[in-house]
């Protein structure tokens, strides 16, 4: 975990000075004072390396939604790690490689939902279920995307109620309020 961060802070200050896709693991790993192979045993590339520290901000959120959190305040959390990591978040979300931070979101935060639903109801979801999860999902992220980067400038607050309104009506019900079922 140790060397994973070490990897990750490095990744972050360079992040300051260039964009995501033009850095290199040797550049990391040069900076770092660490070799390649110690980066490629923790990482496949340096997308796997943003995705696992973006997982690692969001988990101290989403692992408590549902137990302690709602959806709303899991979202603020999200939103201020996402502020308080401002030029991580605005180069990563920026990138155009298939791995970035855009699809692994997509991934992790469908994952999470889908599971939660199917918590609730005991049962896969349905085919129109899982259409208006993708959507909400690819959406949602899409607009975080363009609020990181600064595409969208809104008070982080007024993105949260936004994306709150923004869930479809049949999965308010499972994503809303679930911390209290």
């Amino acid at each position: 975990m140790e060397t994973k961060l070490q990897f990750a802070l490095e990744i972050k200050s360079l992040m300051k000075e260039q964009s995501l896709d033009k850095i290199s693991v040797s550049t990391i790993c040069k900076n770092c004072g660490l070799t390649r192979q110690t980066f490629y045993r923790n990482f496949t590339d340096k997308y796997d390396l943003v995705n696992w520290y973006f997982q690692q901000l969001c988990d101290k959120s989403f692992l408590l939604m549902g137990v302690e959190l709602n959806l709303h305040d899991a979202l603020c959390e999200k939103f201020k790690f996402i502020e308080n990591e401002k030029v991580f978040f605005s180069q990563a979300f920026k990138s155009d490689d298939y791995n970035n931070l855009i699809h692994y979101d997509f991934k992790m935060i469908y994952r999470f939902y889908e599971e939660a639903i199917i918590k609730q109801t005991k049962k896969p979801l349905t085919e129109d279920l899982s259409f208006l999860l993708e959507m909400y999902c690819r959406g949602s992220i899409d607009m975080t995307s363009k609020w990181a980067t600064g595409y969208l400038d809104l008070p982080k607050e007024k993105m949260v109620d936004l994306l709150i309104k923004s869930v479809p009506e049949e999965l308010k019900k499972y994503l809303i309020q679930f911390h209290t079922l």
